[in-house]
């Protein structure tokens, strides 16, 4: 790849130092192989993005940028794709120049813990990358890279869950991929990947469906771990995905209109998805998000049941001595933490007489109820 700017076909000379461009800098991140930089092109005051491809990795960006320029034959609008501007030398590295995107859906279930998107939003997704994979079939190459970092959101404020295809850094034409090659984040391999099979286009569409299984869930259905984790998780029958077909069966079954076709509880209790962890679920360790942890003081009798309407107390809320002088009050007293819910981080202390509950954002104090 000769030294200069532009596509591959339009090289010119540039002295070392030189910034054709006038790039202003504001933002720069860093990855593996690159350096990311959010500039402002001077001459027509737009932000772009500026992929800084590191000294000792110019084949990978040779063959990013060969796979650009086959990219740049499609509406990258149309086809959902990152549009690529140019490319150019700097300081003997290679930057390659693209628009401006908001943040990866990595990102975007971060910063919301991984809480699962709502199905319409699912099915956006899913028809823009599919017809990214459409265009990408249309010109015969497969990124071999599709994972939440490489999809990202175009401006979720004006344009929301409107996303993008990105970074080609390993896209190949389908013909020159060789078997047995490893491909693919292991989190979202394919298992031809794995296994050594001969490989297409088709291993986009697996890591196409892993994440929007991912973005459905919020988690990820099989083993990270290694690749013979993975390939056990696909053929066991108590994997992740077949629990989520099971719920997703016994769902349709709880839900069904006919209420004389609806699943009886003796029925409901017999469905394929308790087989596949039997009686009731464990407890989660105190340690672990969600858990609910019970501190005995002494040998109880019973736990004291929480009154239905308590009164709100707002000067017990930072009370931190009330809360302990009553959660001893009692032999019988025992200390919940419920931590399941992270708008609700709450201590409950109950005594023989007394209830206190202690949230983040409120405190509620009341008398035992009698049980009947």
């Amino acid at each position: 790849m000769g030294e200069g700017r532009g596509h591959p076909e339009q090289v010119s000379s540039l002295s070392q130092g030189q910034n054709p461009n006038d790039f202003s800098l504001q933002k720069h991140t860093m990855e593996l192989r690159a350096e990311l930089a959010k500039c402002t092109n001077l001459s027509t005051n737009k932000e772009v993005a500026i992929k800084i491809i590191k000294n000792g990795f110019n084949k990978t960006a040779e063959d990013e940028i060969k796979a650009l320029t086959e990219i740049s034959k499609l509406d990258a609008h149309k086809y959902s794709l990152v549009k690529y501007v140019e490319w150019f030398h700097y300081n003997s590295h290679v930057c390659i120049v693209f628009e401006m995107l908001d943040q990866s859906l990595f990102d975007f279930m971060k910063d919301r813990s991984s809480l699962p998107l709502f199905l319409h939003e699912i099915r956006a997704i899913a028809w823009q990358l599919l017809i990214s994979l459409k265009g990408l079939k249309s010109i015969n190459l497969v990124h071999c890279d599709i994972k939440l970092d490489n999809i990202m959101l175009v401006n979720q404020v004006s344009e929301p869950f409107r996303v993008k295809l990105i970074d080609f850094g390993l896209a190949s034409k389908t013909t020159d991929i060789q078997t047995g090659t490893r491909l693919q984040n292991i989190c979202f391999r394919a298992p031809e990947v794995i296994l050594g099979l001969p490989l297409d286009e088709r291993l986009d569409m697996w890591t196409v469906g892993y994440v929007l299984a991912l973005l459905y869930t919020g988690f990820y259905i099989l083993p990270r771990d290694s690749e013979f984790n993975i390939i056990r998780a696909m053929t066991e029958e108590n994997s992740k995905i077949k629990e989520v077909e099971q719920l997703i069966d016994l769902l349709k079954r709880m839900l069904e209109v006919d209420p004389n076709k609806r699943i009886s509880p003796n029925d409901a209790l017999r469905h394929p998805f308790f087989d596949l962890e039997k009686k009731t679920p464990k407890i989660s360790k105190p340690q672990e998000k969600g858990a609910v942890e019970v501190h005995q003081q002494t040998a109880a009798k019973e736990v004291p049941s929480v009154p239905q309407g308590p009164a709100t107390n707002p000067q017990e809320r930072s009370s931190n001595k009330n809360k302990k002088s009553l959660a001893t009050k009692s032999s019988t007293s025992r200390l919940y933490s419920l931590s399941s819910s992270p708008s609700i981080c709450a201590t409950i202390a109950v005594s023989s007489e007394n209830v206190c509950i202690c949230g983040r954002s409120r405190c509620y104090s009341g008398s035992r109820m009698n049980t009947a």
